[in-house]
């Protein structure tokens, strides 16, 4: 066995190794399920449980080859690079942050909004400031502050507008070429950001559209004018324009996000701002990512050793049963990352546990990797956009004083996007015939 290939999918282990992946989803729910917190137990402490277990298996096999598998799988290329622009991207979201260019990007936006536009002027507020920072957590955190007095002074009903801000929240994380989402999805399937960008957009956008008319609609009639926002800080939006001009006219995401930190820097300088705070606030927005480095190492690392011991072509043989075209592949990689994104409540991990999979259906099925990573990264934000413990709606909910229940039914967005991201799989002339196994 030692120095052997990937295992038979015909033998044991295939399917015993499969027992590692169900511990996790059992102790990670089960906590949930005990505690009433879906954050009881830590994503990392579930992996590495899951992670020991898949490594006692076969004590028949030498425990080198076992870690040899495990150690690969974590150093695989791809997790690697993912690991570079977590940091990369760490470090520039928390020196923008410390240089008030979020704050100074809010007030912009805010700043030429009449009173009957805030629903829609919220919900696009949210989508730039998300797509600029590449986190929904970290948009929400941001505005939502600001639109619950907003929604106070000039009489919406307050749980909209969480709910627009949590909506827009997601267009940004799911479209955003430094979210965590966007970086495991491409990476895991192969793909340039810039064509996965171009294939979500086409989903995106209509939802957006819709999304923007409806609060148009329900704006109309509103209350009180806007308090005024004071002197704007034009410079604060400099670091996002910085980082974000390259990525889009497709220059390398961490060159893109090395000059996006450059711009922070220059920005204190020209500030007067003194050097040594800047470069804590780098240091501590790439520790920052610690747990996000270590969970997605520790997925690399089980999927690593699931697949050199036959799991995955296993999973990928029983999926393939009852697909009989593109269509069904499709259906099939939207309800795989939607179900792990229900058992994780982590849309990245949702996505690296079930990326390898789906490049298999991607590739047997004809499916373009920019599509096969638009699918994972728009259904993993869909569920992830609307579970009652997922971080994102918790800390709205948190942030507003509103439960979370009355925070759901005003969703608008991340509805529209499930119904746009279901009908681009059944719309004619998607199907195609499986590719010659």
């Amino acid at each position: 066995m030692k120095g052997s290939n990937e295992q038979s999918i015909a033998t044991p282990l295939a399917r015993w190794i499969l027992t590692a992946p169900l511990l996790f989803f059992t102790l990670y729910l089960g906590a949930a399920l005990l505690s009433g917190d879906f954050y009881a137990l830590p994503v990392s402490v579930a992996f590495m449980a899951a992670s020991v277990w898949g490594l006692a298996l076969f004590p028949g096999i030498a425990f080198s080859e076992k870690l040899e598998a495990f150690s690969r799988g974590a150093a695989h290329r791809d997790i690697m690079m993912m690991i570079w622009i977590f940091i990369m991207a760490g470090a520039f979201a928390e020196s923008a942050r410390a240089l008030g260019a979020v704050d100074a990007t809010v007030a912009i936006t805010l700043h030429f909004m009449p009173t009957n536009m805030l629903p829609a002027g919220l919900f696009l507020a949210a989508c730039l400031i998300s797509f600029s920072i590449g986190t929904s957590v970290g948009a929400i955190a941001a505005l939502m502050p600001v639109a619950v007095g907003l929604a106070e002074q000039s009489g919406f009903n307050a749980a909209m507008i969480c709910g627009i801000v949590a909506g827009g929240a997601f267009f940004g994380d799911n479209l955003s070429f430094i979210s965590d989402t966007t970086i495991a999805a491409t990476r895991t399937q192969g793909c340039a950001m810039q064509d996965k960008f171009r294939a979500n957009f086409r989903v995106a956008l209509p939802a957006a559209v819709l999304t923007v008319l409806i609060y148009v609609v329900r704006g109309q009639g509103g209350g009180e004018a806007l308090p005024q926002q004071g002197e704007l800080a034009w410079g604060g939006a400099v670091p996002y324009l910085a980082a974000l001009i390259p990525a889009l006219v497709g220059v390398h995401v961490l060159i893109a996000l090395c000059i996006g930190i450059f711009a922070t820097g220059a920005l204190t300088m020209v500030r007067g701002g003194e050097v040594s705070p800047w470069l804590n606030s780098l240091g501590q927005g790439a520790l920052g990512m610690g747990e996000l480095i270590c969970v997605t190492l520790l997925a690399g690392g089980l999927l690593g050793l699931i697949r050199h011991y036959g799991g995955i072509a296993y999973l990928v043989q029983i999926l393939l049963r009852g697909m009989r075209g593109r269509r069904t592949a499709e259906l099939g990689i939207a309800l795989m990352v939607s179900l792990s994104n229900l058992c994780t409540a982590n849309n990245t991990v949702a996505i690296l546990t079930v990326g390898d999979i789906t490049r298999v259906l991607a590739e047997k099925f004809r499916i373009p990797p920019e599509r096969a990573a638009c699918l994972l990264d728009t259904f993993s934000c869909l569920a992830q956009g609307t579970l009652p413990y997922g971080a994102q709606l918790l800390m709205a909910a948190r942030l507003s004083g509103l439960n979370v229940a009355q925070i759901i039914p005003e969703l608008t967005y991340p509805m529209f996007l499930g119904a746009c991201a279901l009908i681009s799989i059944f719309l004619p002339g998607r199907t195609a015939s499986a590719a010659s196994q």
